[in-house]
């Protein structure tokens, strides 16, 4: 009998690429090679590949072709927003006051940091309460006359609080002021277009939804400036030169159209077997203390604090009982630092220390999560009676 192998419950970290998604990919890394910018067959081919997939992603977020902006990944998609709709209102209009979430992901944080840093932009970090909410009240409060830009993610990375958009993007939009969403964990768990959320502009990234890693893209709406970080061959209407990675964005098309005609199925048996996992954490394992929002969370996310265990010594333990989840963001791994996320929200600095993030994805089962709830029962209770 095979190894049925270890139970992986990272998919907030990476997923596994879709075979439509590489079989879509595939033919644009062999005979249709060519670059999307030149004016001969071979390069019209790998130029139709990259038409099609930026219409397809369009259609699926309910967005014009040309307000898609393909770059490497998240990160580089939430730079370009930040950074690049920043820049742009202030060489316009002069203004330059950045209001940011408590709980953004670090492309984020250091976007915002950087502009204070070169370019003088003021930038005021939001509060949240003990589950990650942010307050509607407060950003109304917070705008100031100078205020060019609000950016506040969809879903926290760490611990799957999900925000009120559409109450943050009625004030914005009453005080004429562009809001950006960090959409990268929500992607093919929560509904995301535009239309339906309010938001100004959105990044995502392809490795999130079943594509391979090195892609993303920056939806901007039509009447937003934006400032290039990237110059060069004026690829994408000037907004990110670069010849394009034209198999990435095939992928990335396939994986968020199947992600989309799967989300509602998904998100409800994900939250189903997310919410039986919590109880039997809670139940079962000694200090287990649920983080984030009770219910207003992404279908596959279950985080928590363990008190009295240190959070790197059991994800250690759980990989030798092949259990595969971490400590918190992917990006920050190894970082003997306490995460920013559980600070913003309240959580001491040792208790932010012992944080675990089990993250479910499509083929995850009962049986994985009740193996990982008896595998982390088992590490614990040996861990806190150890001599």
């Amino acid at each position: 009998m095979s190894d049925p192998g270890p139970v992986y419950l990272d998919h907030a970290a990476t997923t596994p690429v879709r075979p439509e998604a590489v079989r879509a990919m595939w033919p644009f890394l062999t005979g249709e090679f060519g670059n999307p910018s030149s004016h001969h067959g071979v390069g019209e081919s790998a130029r139709a590949g990259l038409t099609a997939a930026r219409r397809a992603i369009a259609d699926t977020l309910g967005v014009r072709p040309e307000e898609l902006v393909f770059t490497s990944g998240g990160t580089e998609a939430d730079n370009l927003a930040v950074k690049g709709i920043t820049l742009g209102h202030r060489h316009r209009t002069g203004r330059a006051h950045l209001l940011t979430g408590p709980l953004e992901h670090g492309a984020v944080r250091e976007s915002a940091a950087y502009l204070r840093r070169f370019h003088d932009v003021a930038n005021t970090v939001l509060t949240c309460d003990g589950s990650g909410l942010v307050d509607p009240d407060e950003v109304e409060t917070l705008i100031r006359p100078d205020t060019v830009l609000v950016s506040v993610q969809t879903a926290n990375n760490e611990v799957g609080t999900v925000q009120d958009l559409q109450s943050l993007a009625a004030v914005c939009r009453r005080r004429g002021v562009a809001l950006h969403t960090d959409a990268v964990q929500a992607a093919g768990q929560l509904d995301i277009r535009p239309a339906v959320s309010g938001v100004d502009a959105l990044s995502l990234s392809g490795h999130k939804v079943g594509a391979p890693k090195g892609i993303g893209l920056v939806w901007l709406r039509s009447s937003i400036p934006l400032e290039p970080l990237i110059h060069g061959g004026g690829q994408q209407r000037s907004r990110r030169s670069g010849t394009e990675n034209v198999a990435g964005a095939v992928a990335l098309a396939t994986a968020l159209v199947s992600a989309e005609a799967e989300r509602a199925a998904t998100a409800e048996r994900m939250t189903r077997l997310r919410d039986g996992f919590i109880r039997q954490v809670l139940t079962t394992v000694p200090g287990a203390r649920l983080t984030g929002h009770p219910t207003r969370r992404l279908p596959g996310n279950a985080s928590f604090t363990i008190d009295g265990v240190n959070g790197e010594t059991v994800l250690i333990e759980l990989e030798r009982r092949g259990i595969i989840c971490s400590s918190g963001s992917a990006c920050a791994a190894g970082s003997q630092d306490p995460s920013p996320v559980l600070l913003a929200m309240g959580v001491g600095e040792d208790l932010a220390r012992t944080a675990l993030r089990f993250s479910l994805g499509g083929e995850t089962t009962d049986g994985d999560l009740s193996a990982a709830a008896r595998a982390l029962e088992d590490v614990v209770v040996r861990l806190l009676h150890r001599p």
